[in-house]
């Protein structure tokens, strides 16, 4: 995953005279829930003075009823038109497969719509809609995900794109893809917080009464052979090591204080999760990082030390692993090159 430095600032500076202006294109099939958490989502991020930060416009390759996956239709009424207006498009998924499914190709109709893009948009697929993304080549070379269930025909249909099926989404830029319906909620809050940092998406997320950032990968949610019938059993533990981010925490202690084994806490948090225990805890460091640098003007050092990375050095080497920048550079993105980042 990647954010690029500078582009939260731009985009907020640009907010003020107009919102960022998000495209959904529909096709034969398209799944309600998928349509609805765009509007919703988008359309719930406020400025601090209560200004929409987007606008969210259906479109089809042409206008007109489209079917859904239930038992009505959607009115679209923008065409390709929005396309070519849009900053960002979102394609979504269609339980109606057509040629991109079945043949891997756009289709006359499809690829017509698809060349009225803007250059230079940021692009989005939330499930199978990574079909119409691959078929129009802009994953190829590129690192992407799906639903899980498809994962494999989509690698096997498009050999130039990394599918990667356990995670629940991937940011490479300007191109994003995400897994089944409920990672499109993923996908649309890391872009509202990509673009206007964690304060914003945390605000949407209550609204609609989501957790703003979902842990794990699909890996949790794939069918296995003998599904366990316990609970969560690491929510307590996880908990506990959210309120010890800055100490210096053993995989014994931390297994001891909530009464398991380390080989128990290892599996369930894995099954649970679908991260190691180590994966985990450095995953929510980093998000600790990331809000800290958004929100205070503590130093670099200050900050790694409260979320239990120790030093800047090894706050800046999980930070750049995971984003691709520097905590000063990723501050600087959404507070401006001015906020403090001794």
């Amino acid at each position: 995953m990647s954010v690029q430095p500078g582009s939260g600032p731009a985009r907020r500076a640009d907010a003020v005279s107009r919102p960022h202006r998000v495209a959904v294109l529909v096709r034969p099939g398209v799944m309600p829930l998928e349509l609805g958490l765009c509007h919703q989502l988008f359309g719930r991020a406020r400025d601090a003075d209560g200004r929409a930060l987007y606008t969210v416009t259906t479109c089809a390759p042409a206008p007109g009823p489209v079917p859904t996956d239930a038992d009505f239709t959607v009115d679209v009424a923008a065409g390709p038109e929005a396309l070519a207006a849009a900053d960002t498009v979102v394609v979504l998924a269609s339980h109606a497969p057509g040629e991109t499914e079945t043949t891997g190709t756009l289709g006359p109709d499809l690829a017509a719509a698809w060349d009225r893009v803007r250059p230079g948009a940021r692009l989005a697929s939330i499930c199978t809609g990574a079909y119409v993304l691959a078929a129009a080549g802009v994953l190829d070379g590129r690192r992407a995900t799906t639903h899980w269930n498809s994962a494999a025909d989509l690698a096997r249909r498009f050999p130039a794109v990394q599918v990667d099926p356990d995670v629940l989404f991937v940011d490479t830029g300007d191109v994003l893809t995400s897994a089944g319906e409920a990672a499109g909620i993923d996908l649309c809050l890391h872009l509202i917080r990509r673009d206007h940092g964690a304060a914003v998406a945390n605000d949407v997320a209550r609204a609609a009464v989501v957790p703003p950032y979902r842990e794990g990968g699909q890996a949790q949610y794939i069918p296995r052979p003998a599904a366990s019938p316990h609970g969560p059993v690491t929510a307590s533990a996880r908990a506990w090591a959210l309120d010890r981010l800055d100490q210096d925490l053993s995989l014994a202690s931390w297994a001891a204080a909530q009464a398991l084994s380390v080989r128990t806490l290892t599996r369930r948090l894995a099954q649970e999760t679908g991260l190691s225990p180590w994966q985990w805890l450095t995953a929510q460091r980093v998000a600790r990082a990331r809000e800290l640098l958004e929100s205070t003007d503590l130093s670099v050092d200050r900050v790694a030390a409260q979320v239990g990375f120790g030093t800047a050095v090894s706050l800046r080497t999980h930070l750049h692993e995971r984003l691709g920048v520097t905590p000063s550079a990723y501050r600087a993105t959404f507070r401006g090159p001015a906020a403090k980042s001794s």
